[in-house]
């Protein structure tokens, strides 16, 4: 695979630097049921890296200590780590709200077929990866059968409550584009994909979040191969917004690696990039002590990906 973070450091971004934490992203490993080529972890069925006991155990005092509101848990597949259950248990008796970033295949996998209704008896957010409303869109990105699968998914969180008027289950999609172009315009595209899994599937969900790809590991890989990468470099330099900086994820969120490391954001995990520019690893029971408000926050090129256009973040468009 190619390294993409030698490319990105030719390329600055604005300063900018925290205001008040209030979510911590945890990535539980990267052991997932698919490997798709947009996918900025390099998941995949063979990936063994999985958070260990210890390190889960901290995850709950940090919450309490640091007063966080959500708890965002991610992966890989993150109900593939044994702990999520518990996690997610203990978590919601804090009252912290918990968000799941699920990719809707894992509800059939072996051993996980109740899965769906302990999300519901949880009360846990859904933010399910669903690329397009067309069959041959998302399996071309995701694989052979996967469309099906998270058809089957979406309607049986519809059955449990999950996306339906007035229940407080929360089903939110996220769309990424297939190649090193920008999403189109959200509100449009919410608008196409409820219509159309409506009219279809009979499936309805809350709202829909466009993401823009990033740069780095399988897909910055892949743009490297086919000699695009620089292209997609300016295509989001070019596109490039300040008012957006306002509301960039890394502003009020902490990301978490399955070993307990800190970074700035998801990404910057991937890029082996830790928190801030002291350059030495700082790990999660440090936030059990120090606040990490008005901190600056490490950049690179990659960050014109949540800036350009319409903006993205992991809750969507920023406009």
């Amino acid at each position: 695979m190619h390294d993409t973070l030698s490319l990105l450091k030719k390329t600055p971004f604005p300063a900018i630097s925290r205001s008040r934490l209030d979510t911590l992203q945890v990535n539980l490993g990267y052991k997932c049921n698919q490997s798709c080529l947009h996918c900025h972890v390099n998941a995949g069925p063979n990936r063994t890296e999985m958070m260990d006991a210890d390190t889960l155990a901290l995850i709950p005092q940090v919450l309490a200590a640091r007063g966080l509101q959500t708890l965002d848990l991610t992966g890989g597949a993150p109900e593939l780590h044994n702990g999520f259950r518990d996690l997610v248990k203990t978590a919601r008796a804090q009252g912290v709200r918990v968000i799941d970033r699920c990719n809707l295949t894992v509800l059939f996998e072996p051993g996980r077929e109740r899965l769906a209704e302990f999300l519901a008896d949880q009360r846990v957010d859904i933010v399910a990866s669903m690329p397009c409303y067309s069959a041959a869109n998302v399996d071309k990105q995701r694989g052979d059968g996967v469309f099906d699968l998270s058809i089957a998914a979406l309607q049986k969180l519809n059955s449990l409550g999950y996306g339906q008027p007035s229940s407080g289950l929360f089903l939110n999609l996220v769309y990424n584009p297939q190649g090193p172009s920008l999403p189109p315009e959200q509100r449009a595209l919410e608008a196409d994909y409820k219509r159309e899994l409506l009219q279809h599937f009979g499936i309805v969900f809350n709202s829909l979040f466009a993401l823009t790809n990033m740069p780095i590991q399988r897909f910055g890989s892949t743009l490297v191969s086919k000699g695009t990468f620089d292209a997609y470099i300016e295509l989001l330099k070019s596109s490039y917004q300040q008012h957006n900086l306002s509301g960039v994820m890394c502003r009020n969120t902490v990301s978490v690696d399955w070993q307990g490391w800190l970074s700035d954001c998801d990404f910057n995990q991937q890029l082996g990039l830790p928190l801030g520019y002291s350059g030495l690893k700082r790990h999660l029971r440090e936030l059990l002590h120090a606040p990490l408000d008005h901190q600056s926050i490490r950049v690179a090129g990659h960050c014109f990906g949540c800036t350009a256009g319409q903006g993205s973040s992991c809750g969507g468009a920023l406009d």
